[in-house]
């Protein structure tokens, strides 16, 4: 008996020691529970999608259960077949939002996984959880601690194109945009992250989705501008809501048609998107409706075989192979399924036979990640993260205006910029104005704003200079906010951003400050310089754009405004030889407050000539400028803009208001580069300008009886596909109407309201006495046939007395 219970134990043991050896390796308790979850719908097109995946998670022995989240009305839930096509939790549909009624399919996936977690028994006994789409097929097993996952960070795939966590969206749609990643496809993660997600994802959704004026392809990456991926902009939202964190790869999943990298083998296919192998073809929008399911051995068109692979680049040889397994394991999984179904033995074909040669199970055999290789990579790659990744200083961008439509529709054009840029941090406008103006300001929403008093009228002097403005908002800015920024960038208004400006690209630092060249001020070079500044030598030619350390600005913004006082009461020397201004007039006595002041404390700057750019100059070969500084008019063809020429015109509170559109770029002709690319540039700030505003308008609920009634002359009334923006189409101008003041154009506006009224009170006063006029004329015709009729009877009724007598 002893040596019998001996043996049991020792065996006991040994059955033990692959359980304690796994644990031991991963640093975690066994056993680990994983559930894996896909959302479908009621449809033959995910019925064939969900054949193909569970085959392949049978296949590749994918651990734990898997569920399929079932979605389906009342009325397609009763002519379903499918209900044995894998493990089933039937969910309520969301396809139709209950209460926007909104038609958006996509929601069901995190609307399921809600009503998964708080309905479902499986939900309690489960450790970590992997989501996948139906239209993917497994090639490994999918094990999340052994790809990194932890307990408040995910594992994820890159979706690349979810550009909206660069820019506005992500500062829109959660309190950290930082936090955003370019997630999706393949998660995986703790079941408790999972519940703390889960609703915030749902929510995320909705509230994206019901963001149109957001839709565009430049704001979210979707290529039909439809909202469509608002689903996975509201998983990448919500997980940033709360802080849930993601190890991302761009190697355990891939796209048919696409080449992994060298030695890199993806476990999960994902073939969202049509691929192709010679003259074969593969889409799975092409199968929408098809019922390849519950027909007996139909598959899917057989793709090339993998020995007739031309190919001489092996690396691109592997791709193909990848797009030929794919469809080869969906159309296994098909004739598995048939045959469940008690489908005859289909007839023999080349294809048949292959598809159950040994040769086909050597090719589709089980793929494992090397996770101790994976491991070491992973490690490696956090090193460099936390070396490249350090956490980089706050910035603060600010800029300066006026009261005024002038400044208005440069704010509009800057702010709009500024999201769209992925400029970091946040954006305030320095609004400086009178008491009375602004009692009448109509913009205060239009940026976020801090009110500093106006020194256009000096209150010692009573010099009329707008400009001081500038250096005295910065400084009333720094003594009433208090900021954690570290940085400060200060713009002009008259600027659009094309790209982020930030002080660790361009090298400032303290005491280094970045900005970008302006040649004209030639006062730094005689006897400007050394009247007004200790240190003439410091003096640097600088404006337009300022990267500046917080602590070099506190100490300098006060010179600023008191060198700009300075130069702007030395009269004597505003010849354009000593100042380099052209209208000999003071005008830029701010710039050399700032270059005096800075030269003050021997502020050496960094001069940048590739961050900024005029509109209407040659651009330098390969240079990326990330700003435009349309100070200045600029003209392509017949076309020009001088933001001089809208001074007065309020372009922000006219319903569709914009400026002339410039030259469409195919216009343009091609035989001079140089010339081409300055062109190219002029268009593109025009074509900002005009969206920023199309934007603004459509965020202000502008009607469309506005468009339709109130700009007549605007409009030619066609709408190009190609011309669609941000959820909206662009009102395109007549070529009549591109040359007409926007100001003269208002008053046509008002003119054309006044005569629609006119007309419309009109025609109601000519309707009214129509039938007052009819009922006038019933009234009398009855009244006639009344007397008529008593005529007859008072006949009728003296025969018939004359007879009885």
């Amino acid at each position: 008996m002893v040596i019998v219970a001996s043996l049991l134990l020792l065996f006991l043991l040994l059955a033990m020691m692959p359980i304690i050896g796994s644990a031991e390796l991963t640093g975690q308790k066994a056993p680990w529970r994983i559930h894996t979850l896909f959302s479908v719908e009621c449809q033959n097109y995910f019925d064939w999608q969900t054949v193909g995946l569970v085959h392949s998670y049978r296949k590749v022995q994918q651990p734990g259960p898997i569920t399929r989240l079932l979605s389906c009305t009342d009325e397609e839930r009763r002519h379903y077949k499918g209900m044995g096509l894998a493990p089933t939790f039937e969910v309520p549909s969301m396809s139709r939002h209950p209460k926007t009624g909104d038609w958006y399919p996509a929601i069901n996936k995190p609307a399921g996984i809600v009503h998964w977690l708080e309905h479902s028994k499986d939900a309690e006994n489960v450790d970590w959880v992997v989501i996948l789409d139906a239209d993917m097929i497994i090639r490994g097993p999918i094990i999340p601690w052994e790809l990194g996952a932890e307990k408040g960070k995910a594992v994820a795939a890159y979706y690349g194109y979810l550009i909206g966590c660069d820019n506005i969206l992500a500062q829109l749609h959660t309190r950290h945009p930082e936090l955003c990643n370019k997630v999706g496809g393949l998660l995986a993660m703790h079941i408790d992250d999972l519940r703390a997600l889960a609703p915030m994802w749902l929510s995320k959704t909705e509230e994206v989705r019901e963001d149109r004026a957001h839709w565009g392809t430049n704001i979210t990456g979707d290529i039909y501008a439809q909202g469509w991926i608002s689903e996975m902009y509201g998983y990448s939202f919500g997980a940033a809501e709360v802080g849930l964190h993601h190890k991302i790869s761009d190697d355990l999943m891939i796209y048919p048609g696409y080449v992994p990298r060298a030695g890199v083998e993806p476990i999960l296919l994902h073939y969202g998107l049509p691929f192709k192998v010679g003259n074969w073809s593969f889409s799975k929008l092409e199968h929408h409706e098809d019922g390849i399911v519950y027909e007996c051995n139909r598959l899917f068109p057989p793709p090339p075989y993998p020995k007739e692979m031309i190919e001489s680049n092996s690396h691109e040889r592997r791709g193909l192979f990848l797009s030929i397994e794919c469809i080869n394991t969906l159309n296994e999984g098909l004739l598995a399924h048939h045959a469940s179904m008690g489908c005859p033995k289909p007839k023999w074909s080349k294809y048949m036979s292959f598809l159950k040669s040994e040769r086909f199970l050597e090719l589709t055999k089980t793929k494992y990640l090397n996770y101790h290789e994976m491991r070491n990579s992973t490690m490696v790659q956090s090193k460099v993260a936390d070396d490249s990744r350090r956490p980089h200083p706050k910035i603060h961008t600010l800029f300066s205006t006026e009261c005024s439509p002038y400044f208005d529709w440069q704010t509009v054009g800057l702010i709009h910029s500024f999201h769209l840029s992925g400029q970091p941090g946040n954006i305030t406008r320095l609004l400086s104005c009178t008491d009375e103006d602004l009692k009448n300001y109509k913009g205060h929403d239009i940026a976020p704003t801090h009110y500093v008093p106006s020194m256009s009228q000096h209150p010692l002097t009573g010099d009329w200079y707008p400009a001081i403005n500038k250096p005295a908002a910065v400084l009333h800015w720094l003594n009433h906010v208090k900021t954690d920024a570290e940085f400060i960038v200060i713009l002009d208004a008259d600027m659009i951003l094309r790209g982020s400006i930030t002080p660790w690209e361009y090298g400032a630092d303290r005491g280094r400050p970045v900005s970008t060249p302006y040649e004209y001020l030639i006062g730094c070079d005689n006897v400007l310089a050394k009247i007004h500044t200790r240190n003439p030598e410091a003096c640097d030619k600088v404006g337009g754009v300022i990267i500046m350390h917080i602590e070099d600005l506190q100490k300098f913004a006060l010179l600023w405004l008191h060198k700009t006082e300075e130069v702007r009461a030395d009269k004597a020397h505003y010849a354009t030889n000593f100042t380099g201004d052209v209208y000999s007039s003071g005008w830029i006595s701010e710039m050399y407050g700032y270059s005096f002041g800075a030269a003050e404390l021997n502020l050496k700057h960094i001069v940048r000539r590739d961050i900024l750019i005029y509109p209407g100059y040659v651009p330098e070969r390969g240079v990326n400028y990330k700003v435009f500084h349309y100070g200045l008019r600029f003209t392509v063809a017949n076309w020009s803009f001088d933001k001089a020429d809208w001074r007065i015109t309020d372009m922000v509170n006219t319903c569709w208001a914009k400026f002339p559109e410039p030259p469409h770029p195919s216009n343009l002709t091609t035989s001079d580069e140089k010339a081409l690319q300055r062109d190219l540039l002029s268009i593109e700030c025009g074509q900002a300008l005009n969206r920023a505003l199309q934007f603004h308008h459509d965020r202000r609920k502008c009607s469309l009886y506005s468009i339709t009634n109130s700009q007549p002359a605007l409009l030619d009334g066609k709408v190009d596909q190609k011309d669609i923006v941000y959820g909206m189409s662009k009102l395109p101008v007549s070529k009549a109407a591109s040359n007409i003041s926007l100001l003269h154009g208002s008053k046509f506006l008002d003119r054309s309201l006044k005569i629609w009224m006119i007309g419309i009170w009109a025609l109601s006063v000519i309707g009214f006495l129509a039938v007052i006029s009819m009922l006038f004329s019933r009234g009398k015709v009855d009244i006639s046939r009344t007397k008529i009729n008593r005529k007859r009877n008072s006949k009728h009724y003296d025969t018939e007395s004359s007879s009885e007598a």
